[in-house]
């Protein structure tokens, strides 16, 4: 008897997912295959669903549209941040450039999460800072709001 996927299944499978210029940005193909058990948030919502009903040796391909598996783009989720405070909070000699992550901590100091450095404002953060100086930072997704295929091949369903 073949189990198809439903919630809470436990998987093993590769796959790929590929940029919206069909550029491969993760594979597990080349390499282990994944393990994991769906809705635990392993994959992105939008990607478990279309994994529902697939069966043990069942290959497919899915595309996503835009922001469907990463959300929208968030204007509120740019931030800029004092380059004083950075250094305040971080290694008060780091310098910092557009396209740098950085990881900042929750508030509770449990986890961390990126943000990507998109703007440099006031004065250069390689000089000494005037109390001016601050980075813009996106927390967004690197790929929210763009389309994405999403490639699998389920090995085994329990």
């Amino acid at each position: 008897m073949v189990n198809p996927i439903c919630e809470g299944s436990f998987l093993t499978l590769h796959y790929r997912l590929l940029g919206p210029a069909g550029d491969e940005l993760v594979s597990t193909f080349d390499g282990s295959p994944a393990t994991l058990t769906l809705g635990s948030g392993a994959l992105a919502p939008a990607m478990e669903q279309r994994l529902l009903g697939l069966t043990e040796g069942a290959q497919a391909g899915f595309d996503l549209a835009p922001g469907e598996a990463f959300g929208e783009r968030n204007p509120e989720l740019l931030q800029k941040v004092k380059l004083s405070l950075l250094r305040e909070l971080g290694d008060p000699d780091a310098t910092y450039s557009v396209g740098d992550v950085v990881q900042f901590p929750t508030p509770d100091g449990q986890a961390s999460y990126a943000g990507v450095v998109r703007e440099v404002g006031g004065e250069e953060p390689s000089s000494a800072p005037g109390p001016e100086a601050w980075l813009l930072f996106d927390f967004n997704h690197p790929l929210a709001g763009q389309a994405v295929r999403f490639e699998v091949h389920v090995i085994g369903v329990l």
